[in-house]
């Protein structure tokens, strides 16, 4: 049996197409091994009380990598917007824009989030590559907002 798997690096996600009968148990093993590599990070184990803290005490930054039509229908109080399309190029040019540079600095924890924890993993490797202390949150803007973040109020 032979089988074809192409992970991309940076996805969660892999395609696999089998080119004799079908194997489910053989398939799903390396289904599973395909995305597990797909991406380093793994959603941090610091607490949403300790992330206020380091927040709050200025030794963290929290970062939304949601594009911006998403941060415009709502955001945390006090998070910088890095949406995860510009991190992606700036690992292409292996640089930040300079807005981006001056409002992540490297002797600070940076906390990233997105809706759901997905695109958080993705934009924790592109940070990674680019020298930045990174915990992905598993926790979506929605979650942040009912565990007590403060929603920024909206601009006129």
């Amino acid at each position: 049996m032979q089988y074809q798997i192409l992970a991309m690096r940076n996805c969660r996600f892999a395609f696999i197409r089998v080119h004799s009968r079908f194997h489910l148990p053989v398939l799903l093993c390396l289904m599973s091994l395909a995305v597990g590599t797909a991406t380093g990070a793994e959603h941090t184990k610091d607490s949403l009380d300790k992330i206020k803290q380091a927040i709050k005490d200025k030794k963290a930054v929290l970062v939304d990598v949601r594009e911006q039509k998403e941060w415009d229908a709502g955001h945390v109080e006090g998070a910088v917007l890095a949406p995860l399309s510009e991190l992606s190029k700036a690992v292409k040019k292996k640089v930040l824009s300079e807005k981006l540079v001056k409002q992540l600095p490297k002797d600070k924890v940076i906390y990233c989030h997105c809706a759901k924890g997905v695109r958080s993993l993705l934009a924790a490797d592109a940070l990674k590559q680019l020298g930045y202390d990174v915990r992905p949150l598993k926790q979506g803007y929605a979650e942040l907002i009912e565990d007590g973040f403060p929603k920024a109020k909206a601009e006129k």
